[in-house]
């Protein structure tokens, strides 16, 4: 009985050792594919929701936090965050990242992405501790898989970081791209909206992606070769990696060229086939038409622009009888219109009841044109063209509320 006591008694130690060293996330993990997070700081919260949203397309992944801080601490801090992490699991580890041991724990040379993180302390305390991380996954025996960025506090000390990581690194200086956005949106009202949803996985984002079936064509093809993207730039193989943001017209895409493009999803956009576009003729003329040459101007090239099933709806005071016979009389083949279809109505247009009688809400677009008679006096013509787009307006406005 006294062996068999001693021998549980040293089986339950060792287990509770075990157990000891599990809770205070000292065991090694067995992830791949991951993305690990080097360091603590109050971006945390920011960066798990991002990547969180990022990860969703793929059903979740897994992420890995190695600060030094206890286990427990570090998920109690997580909790605190409240957001729907949408399938990603977080795993928190105890170590430094300075120790070659600790970031084996973590499976450095597996993950796809690894992120160091600055410290919340002096820049140049952080930047030199982000250097000795640096120094420490570059000296990993196995040869890292992910992708490293590096954040950066004092922008003078991007160089010797850079210096140390060569292409391994990518760097971010968070103060001076803050610093810049900000002046931008000073000096562009509205442009926050537009970089708060291009920076965030919410909406569309930026992507990167090698497409081999785009080799030999020139941009000006590929800009209308993807239905559910806006291609935006080339990344350059020839040049070591330039990016070349809105490239000429001209330019030819290489082998091993890759394309930035603006999208939904990683996984939401692909090239398509060459779309078919009709190209008509655009009548030209060197000096403004007149009255009935103006409206028969407009007419033509409606017919040649708009698609089939369209409707062109005329509203004036002419007679319907003798507006026609003025448009025949100056060319106009009206049974020879194929994508238009003209509609008159007659009416005064700066006689509120007579404009509400048309569906104008229902307009893409509504052209106001200078009436014939008073083509002699231009003060009253554009304060008839005035009085008529603000009764419009104004009917808009109350047909839907909205607007």
């Amino acid at each position: 009985m006294l062996i068999f006591a001693m021998i549980l008694g040293i089986v339950s130690d060792g287990i509770s050792k075990r157990w000891t060293h599990l809770r205070k996330g000292k065991s090694e993990i067995i992830e791949s594919n991951h993305i690990l997070i080097l360091g603590w700081s109050n971006k945390l919260g920011p960066l798990l929701k991002q990547l969180a949203i990022a990860n969703k397309s793929l059903g979740g992944g897994t992420i890995v936090i190695l600060a030094e801080r206890e286990k427990e601490e570090m998920e109690i801090d997580i909790a605190k965050l409240e957001f729907d992490l949408m399938g990603t699991m977080v795993v928190c580890r105890s170590g430094s990242p300075l120790i070659l041991a600790d970031l084996k724990k973590v499976s450095v040379s597996k993950a796809r992405a690894i992120i160091v993180l600055a410290f919340d302390e002096n820049p140049d305390q952080s930047d030199a501790r982000a250097l000795r991380v640096v120094l420490s996954l570059t000296g990993v025996k196995e040869a890292l898989n992910g992708h490293v960025v590096v954040e950066i506090s004092d922008l003078d000390n991007e160089p010797l970081v850079k210096l140390v990581g060569g292409d391994l690194i990518e760097t971010v200086v968070a103060h001076d791209v803050i610093g810049r956005l900000m002046i931008q949106c000073a000096l562009q009202p509205e442009l926050a909206q537009i970089w708060e949803d291009i920076l965030g996985f919410e909406n569309a984002e930026f992507y990167i992606r090698r497409l081999p079936q785009l080799d030999g064509m020139r941009f000006i093809d590929v800009l209308i070769s993807f239905p559910d993207a806006v291609p935006c730039g080339v990344i350059d193989a020839s040049e070591h990696g330039e990016i070349i943001l809105n490239p000429s017209d001209d330019y030819v895409l290489k082998e091993d060229d890759e394309v930035l493009v603006l999208a939904e999803d990683d996984d939401s956009y692909a090239p398509g086939p060459m779309p078919k576009v009709s190209v008509g003729v655009c009548p030209s003329r060197s000096n403004p038409p007149k009255f009935p040459e103006k409206v028969l101007f407009v007419v033509g090239v409606l017919e040649d622009w708009l698609p089939p099933g369209s409707e062109l709806w005329m509203f004036n005071d002419v007679p319907v009888k003798e507006r026609q016979k003025k448009l025949i009389d100056a060319g106009l083949d009206i049974l020879g219109l194929v994508h238009i279809k003209l509609v008159h109505r007659e009416g005064n247009a700066v006689i509120r009841r007579h404009l509400e009688n048309l569906p104008v809400e229902t307009f893409d677009s509504i052209l106001i044109l200078a009436d014939e008679f008073l083509e002699h006096s231009i003060v009253h013509s554009d304060s008839r063209c005035l009085a008529t787009l603000l009764l419009i307006r104004d009917i808009q406005s109350k047909r839907i509320p909205d607007k």
